[in-house]
């Protein structure tokens, strides 16, 4: 029996914490990560250590080997790139390459992460829940379409028979997000002083921490071939706002940014980033479009069959400030 973990992505936001979760339980944990990507915060002495690109399906081939279980995290989280194609070749192709070559290395079961983005509609008027129902048509932007047929690819493997479990965490929220994810990132800028606006919008938000215990009970009692939802508490971003004025002294954004102002800022955006700065615009259209989605979920019954109990939202915030702050990300 193979009892070594593969986490891909393990140096990530999730992925660390997950990975630090499995070490402490004293499991065996192998992490793959991508050339040139930031691991000194994992504790190296206690795992395994890969460095191969997913994209190549020989590397990871050679990272799946002798393992039981796989934690697939590696992705291209952000919701802006300068070369567009990078997603479908990461986050589809190379959910391709780590869920076959793990069967053919004959691993016990997989975890597939996918995300809460691709199960909006266009209209939608009750809660999202797990069983959610959606085509490639409701789906925005190239990051959400490559997650989307990821998780597609994942549904059919399953369906084969494979022991493939699927979870859809919503937007994880709390301390290490080294990245700087797109929640990560508008937190930080208010934090900063530097939002005095918001989009009327509504978000699902979940600790990392919960996110990576939730993954650890859908591994080992998750039903394969099903979907759980890792989500917790619905906030409209000025709630977001007001709980973390109320953690830094800072007053609450006062002005509503319309939708079409948002969206015409996001595209300016994009298109200094795609041609001058090459660097991640301040705001993506992809993340505005979302903003016009019903984005309230439900996940109780995902919750509820796992044995998950996720802390307070207002907790993980104020973790989430005090890294901030530990970290000089506030001065």
């Amino acid at each position: 029996m193979n009892d070594t973990i593969l986490v891909t992505g393990g140096a990530g936001f999730i992925g660390s914490h997950l990975t630090r979760l499995l070490v402490e339980r004293g499991e065996p944990v192998r992490v793959l990560e991508k050339p040139g990507a930031a691991v000194g915060h994992l504790p190296l002495a206690k795992l395994d250590l890969v460095t191969a690109d997913i994209r190549e399906r020989s590397a990871v081939a050679r990272a799946v080997r002798g393992c039981g279980q796989v934690y697939h995290l590696a992705a291209n989280p952000q919701l802006w790139t300068q070369q567009r194609g990078q997603f479908r070749q990461v986050n589809y192709q190379g959910t391709v390459h780590v869920l076959e070559e793990s069967l053919a290395a004959g691993v016990e079961r997989i975890l597939h992460t996918s995300t809460e983005s691709i199960l909006t509609r266009t209209r939608q008027a009750a809660p999202i829940a797990e069983d959610q129902q959606v085509s490639i048509r409701d789906v925005i932007g190239p990051y959400c379409r490559s997650k989307f047929r990821a998780e597609q690819h994942a549904f059919q493997l399953a369906r084969h028979g494979a022991p493939i479990v699927i979870v859809n965490p919503t937007l994880p929220v709390g301390p290490g997000d080294l990245g700087r994810s797109p929640p990560t990132r508008m937190m930080l800028d208010f934090c900063r002083g530097r939002r005095n606006e918001y989009l009327d919008a509504e978000l699902n938000l979940i600790d990392v921490r919960d996110v990576a215990e939730g993954m650890v009970l859908a591994m080992n009692r998750g039903r394969p071939g099903r979907r759980y939802l890792l989500g917790h508490e619905n906030l409209s971003i000025l709630q977001v706002f007001a709980l973390l004025a109320g953690l830094t002294g800072l007053p609450e954004p006062r002005w509503r940014v319309p939708y079409a102002v948002a969206l015409t800022a996001a595209y300016v955006s994009e298109f200094v980033a795609d041609v001058c700065t090459h660097r991640s615009p301040a705001a993506t259209v992809t993340g505005v479009k979302l903003t016009r989605r019903r984005m309230h979920f439900d996940a109780r019954r995902s919750l509820d069959e796992l044995g998950l109990q996720p802390r307070p939202i207002a907790r993980s915030l104020a973790d989430a400030v005090a890294w901030f702050r530990a970290m000089n990300w506030l001065s």
